[in-house]
């Protein structure tokens, strides 16, 4: 009796060992979960997560609000010169402005007036100016 009983408990511990594992397998609430610690379960979570885009960066968008013009006329006896500005943005008369040719500063001019239209007259403080010179208030 002694031989069949160890071939049918070998059996039916196999049974019950293969049963576990289809369970884990099969039914939902067996499922691993990544706590679990297994390699599979980390990968598996790991692909369920959205990947997280990255952060736009957002343009800063502000007007410029400084001056521009063009040296019209330069008079080089009287050290002044006349200054054409967009209409309706005009400097205040004593303020300072920078002539710029080629993108070099070249000249440094304070307002004194009188004003015509969309022309201003500044005399020269310091450097060399020319007709076609661009200018700036920086």
């Amino acid at each position: 009796m002694m031989k069949t009983f160890l071939p049918i408990s070998l059996l039916v511990l196999v049974i019950m060992l293969s049963g576990c594992a289809w369970t884990n397998r099969h039914l939902p609430w067996h499922h691993a979960t990544p706590a679990s610690g297994t390699a599979a379960a980390a990968t598996t979570a790991a692909a369920a997560q959205p990947k997280s885009k990255p952060a736009k960066a957002k343009a800063i968008v502000t007007t410029d609000e400084s001056l521009a013009a063009k040296v019209l006329k330069v008079n080089t006896v009287g050290q002044f010169v006349v200054l054409d500005f967009p209409s309706g943005r005009l400097p205040k008369l004593e303020q300072h402005l920078f002539l710029y040719r080629q993108g070099l500063k070249t000249a440094e001019v304070k307002v004194v007036g009188p004003q015509q239209d969309t022309s201003i007259v500044a005399d020269i403080v310091s450097g060399d100016a020319q007709a076609g010179d661009t200018v700036r208030d920086q």
